[in-house]
């Protein structure tokens, strides 16, 4: 049975067991619709797609040659051609004993073939009476079936050609399109309510105050968020009082699937997000044996129960958190169970840093070596406020509770990040 959040009081959680319990809040993948084949990129399919016919449809020549039936014995004066079959045409007729056709890459092979050969391995040679005949050179080279693609050798008919819970990309919808369907049943995008708190916190584009600090989080998290699928609600910054919060989440439980804040989750006087939150629905723990990111608040929302997780305000430490926790809740309202954390082995070029008992999250950079095998570095400073250090890393080292340190040389786990090329 799955960990339930409501039943772990405020002791410190291991970061497994926290990610078990975040999962806990979704029972499931959301309701499914119909979306227009145009409209499907980063969509995840609802049920499988199954292959209304063979792809390819029809068995076809894998290059411009002859299409023939390779004998046993291969004809001295060579083999007469009778047609020319082209792609999108059919053969007018089958093949007799010691005939061929002329073929173009793509075109089905007429009745009788079972070979293609390519054209610079053909002589030809036009008869007086204006038959033409094609002799094959080095034909000991020749094997049956060379160059032909079988109808339904990538897809038959009637088979699985996408499970459940794939993500389309280029590759999935090139797919979708070659079997002819115009529109995919998918999973509908987790709507994902996000908000930043503090009297601090100021939007980009207004005047900062002397002691504010311009609003990162919420512009990292809505990025997040519709990398890992969702589609954003955003509520923009609330400020550091009980109603406002309570308000915000009011209305996040009603137009939301998931809800996120950025801010206000530890035990100081001003941190009223926990507080607000007991008010608008439930409080399951608050406390994860990690860094960046130990205060995090896990609880439900409203009627419904919608799940609610509380990151801490320091931006490496809110995007921390959302890879951990927030990444795979999504995955899951999309049925995408094992899409999250994804995992790499590395070896690591110099010695990292940690302390047992929790789960540390060093910002990387990791590379291939000149042997192929993957290395891994320690992209700088790793304060918890230093975003910058986010830019510069492509992966998480994530160094579990068990290690005091890694030493260089030694295996390591990574999280490879998402980058735009």
């Amino acid at each position: 049975m799955s960990l339930s959040c409501f039943e772990l009081g405020e002791r410190m959680l291991a970061v497994e067991e926290a990610r078990a319990a975040v999962l806990a809040l979704a029972e499931g993948p959301l309701p499914g619709e119909c979306v227009a084949l145009h409209s499907l990129r980063g969509r995840v399919l609802s049920e499988p797609l199954i292959a209304p016919i063979d792809v390819p449809q029809n068995t076809n020549a894998a290059m411009d040659g002859v299409a023939l039936a390779w004998p046993e014995a291969v004809p001295p004066d060579g083999f007469l051609r009778i047609a020319e079959i082209f792609a999108g045409h059919d053969a007018q007729r089958p093949l007799a004993d010691g005939e061929c056709a002329g073929i173009t890459t793509g075109a089905p092979l007429p009745p009788g073939a079972d070979t293609v050969i390519m054209r610079e391995q053909l002589a030809i040679d036009y008869g007086a009476d204006g038959a033409v005949r094609v002799r094959v050179e080095r034909p000991e080279r020749v094997r049956r079936g060379q160059n032909v693609r079988q109808a339904g050798e990538d897809i038959p008919r009637g088979a699985v050609a996408l499970d459940a819970g794939t993500r389309l990309g280029a590759a999935e919808l090139g797919l979708i399109a070659s079997l002819g369907f115009a529109e995919a049943r998918v999973v509908r995008r987790p709507r994902v309510a996000l908000f930043s708190t503090g009297d601090e916190v100021a939007a980009p584009g207004e005047p900062l105050p002397a002691a504010g600090i311009f609003d990162a989080n919420r512009f990292v998290l809505m990025a997040l968020v519709e990398e890992h699928g969702g589609e954003v609600i955003d509520l923009g910054i609330l400020p550091d009082e009980r109603g406002a919060i309570a308000d915000g989440l009011a209305r996040a439980a009603v137009e939301a699937d998931l809800v996120l804040s950025s801010g206000g989750v530890s035990v100081g006087d001003a941190d009223h997000t926990r507080a607000a939150l007991l008010e608008q629905g439930e409080l399951g723990f608050w406390k994860i044996a990690i860094r960046p990111g130990r205060p995090l608040a896990c609880g439900r929302l409203g009627a419904r129960g919608v799940p609610f997780l509380g990151l801490p305000g320091n931006p490496v430490a809110s995007m921390v958190t959302f890879l951990q926790f927030a990444a795979p809740l999504l995955a899951r309202l999309q049925g995408r169970e094992a899409a999250w954390p994804q995992r790499l082995t590395a070896v690591a070029e110099q010695p990292l840093r940690s302390r047992e008992g929790r789960v540390d999250y060093l910002r990387g950079v990791y590379r291939s070596d000149g042997e192929g095998r993957l290395v891994v570095r320690d992209g700088g400073a790793q304060g918890s406020g230093i975003l910058s250090s986010m830019v510069r890393a492509n992966c998480l080292i994530e160094i579990d509770d068990a290690r005091a340190s890694v030493a260089a040389g030694e295996s390591v786990t990574i999280q490879p990040l998402f980058r735009l090329p």
